[in-house]
């Protein structure tokens, strides 16, 4: 019996060994690896090649090509998101609105046009209208509390000279101006109201995702790898990441020790997080949330429309969800999205797999999970509710929006999947964070970048927090703070609180991303903006077709 075993150990022996000195053959180093092919990534490899062009970088996708999941133009709404139309970034306490979190949200998306603005300058993006179009921001509301709100909403938005290009309007005919296509069949009688900001922002995060890794490709220390799966990540004896991951199409097997790792792989981000096993990384659980869309390409309709033209959330529903009627420019076409509509899925990304949920519960997230399950009983029904919707369910929230929407004009589309945070809370067991988290280890050589909204269109600022975090000290030398300064002018700056640099920075964002320049105002008075178009905006409406209604 033991002589007959010998053979079979030898064989395993040998097998392992090869195994081993397959990986170790295949083992490349480098300075950063990034785990995903999307808007975070591309985003923080185009820093790093401004600020350490000498490091060497190597991006690994699981589909077989870049901004296919949740940066793909179809997978999101492609709003810029400046909390002009947003109303969910306002929230009313103790009779007061509150705008702290729109003007952080606004400031943050005046640093992504300053950063898309310089690489259009270096030319690492071309042609700022295949990415970026000019689309104003409209909040939509009827009844009397929603017309309260959102008048005394416009009024404190009014002290930010941010917000001061927005007008308020709850004359019909104005209204009727701005988006006639939502106006037309309308029951005259209904009280309604909206403001309306015509410096809002379409974006393809897609196409600024191809764009930046066809820069990124052009360089000697860049490597990309397609249709290629993490496997495994495990702690180097060196501090380094050593990542281990597999060929879809081929079969084979490589690995990769990199100094420093970041996980930007959309919702597959926590449960490639886990693998490490790092302390940080215990604290958090996630929720998945899907959405769909009504579509619209039929241009006899699209061409009416010119607005993403938000409403308010149902009680208890995500951020996330709060409806919208949006113009979009997609694959060089303008449609319309109306949306979103809650879908569930205990898959984490689109492509993901259905054990994705149940695989990234652990002893230390599970009793969190259940906290929030229990606590957040509104969101719950909200999905419930969402779910057993009909397709005349979803029409007729359509036709609140746009009275003479025909079914045989729009299409149901299935978006992209969101991860929501849940983290551990020491007073409350776990709570549910609707937003965007930098997660990195106490000595910054790996980062994750969890949840959703605002997402992609703060991917520039959310990255410059990471590298504030992960590279402290590269952050505050001079090199790098003289850098910053030359990609994003106002970086160090509270926009806010500087009247005369937001008109600064606007105009100069609009002439190279050939957008809508600010309407002619004094930034410094906080008057009520005009409640026409005036002149240099009306010049750079007539000169572009694709801007008018």
């Amino acid at each position: 019996m033991k002589n007959s075993m010998r053979p079979c150990a030898l064989l395993a022996l040998t097998l392992a060994i090869g195994s081993a000195q397959t990986y170790a053959a295949e083992t490349k180093r480098v300075d950063v690896m990034l785990v995903g092919g999307g808007i975070m990534s591309s985003t923080l490899a185009v820093w790093l090649s401004e600020l350490e062009p000498g490091w060497s970088m190597e991006m690994v996708e699981r589909l077989d090509k870049v901004a296919e999941e949740s940066s793909n133009g179809w997978n999101n709404a492609g709003t810029g998101h400046s909390a002009l139309a947003e109303l969910n970034y306002t929230p009313e306490k103790d009779g007061k609105i509150d705008i702290t979190k729109a003007v952080e949200i606004n400031e943050a998306f005046q640093i992504t046009r300053q950063f898309l603005a310089w690489q259009v300058k270096t030319g690492v993006l071309k042609n700022p209208r295949s990415f970026i179009n000019s689309t104003p921001h409209m909040s939509f509301v009827w009844g009397d509390d929603n017309i309260r709100f959102l008048k005394k909403r416009y009024e404190a938005l009014q002290a930010s000279p941010l917000f001061r290009p927005m007008q308020y309007s709850e004359d019909p005919q104005q209204i009727r101006q701005w988006v006639p296509l939502m106006m037309e069949g309308r029951d005259p009688a209904q009280k309604i109201a909206a403001t309306w900001t015509p410096i809002g922002t379409d974006v393809n995060f897609g196409e600024i995702t191809r764009q930046f890794v066809g820069h990124l490709q052009s360089r000697d220390n860049f490597s990309l790898k397609l249709s290629t799966e993490v496997r495994d990540i495990t702690r180097n004896d060196d501090g380094s990441w050593h990542v281990e991951y597999k060929n879809l199409k081929d079969g084979t097997t490589a690995a990769t020790d990199a100094k420093f790792l970041f996980i930007g792989a959309g919702g597959a981000a926590l449960p490639l997080l886990q693998k490490s096993g790092i302390e940080e990384a215990k604290d958090y659980a996630g929720f998945p949330v899907g959405g769909s869309f009504l579509v619209t390409d039929n241009p006899q309709v699209a061409q009416q429309h010119m607005a993403k033209a938000y409403g308010i959330a149902s009680t208890g529903a995500p951020p996330m969800s709060v409806p919208h009627l949006d113009t979009r420019v997609l694959d060089g076409k303008r449609v319309i999205l109306f949306g979103p509509f809650a879908t569930f899925s205990t898959k984490f990304l689109k492509e993901g797999s259905y054990f994705d949920l149940p695989a990234s519960t652990t002893l230390h997230n599970l009793w969190p999970m259940v906290r929030v399950g229990v606590r957040e009983f509104d969101l719950v029904q909200y999905l419930a509710g969402q779910l057993m919707q009909s397709d005349d369910d979803r029409f007729a929230a359509l036709q609140a929006y746009f009275p003479q929407a025909k079914k045989e004009d729009w299409r149901l589309w299935q978006a992209g999947q969101r991860v929501q945070i849940i983290k551990k809370d020491e007073q409350q067991g776990g709570v549910l964070k609707l937003g965007t988290e930098v997660v990195a280890s106490k000595d910054g050589s790996i980062a994750a970048l969890l949840g959703a909204s605002p997402g992609a269109s703060t991917a520039a600022p959310i990255m410059l927090d990471l590298m504030g975090k992960v590279f402290k000290d590269k952050l505050a030398s001079a090199p790098w703070q003289d850098k910053l300064r030359q990609i994003v002018p106002s970086y160090g700056t509270r926009l806010n609180e500087h009247p005369e640099q937001v008109m600064q920075e606007w105009r100069y964002t609009s002439e190279v991303l050939q957008l809508t320049p600010p309407p002619a105002i004094d930034p410094a008075q906080p008057v009520n903006p005009p409640t026409h178009i005036d002149a240099v905006q009306q010049k750079h409406l007539d000169s572009d077709p694709d801007l008018k209604p």
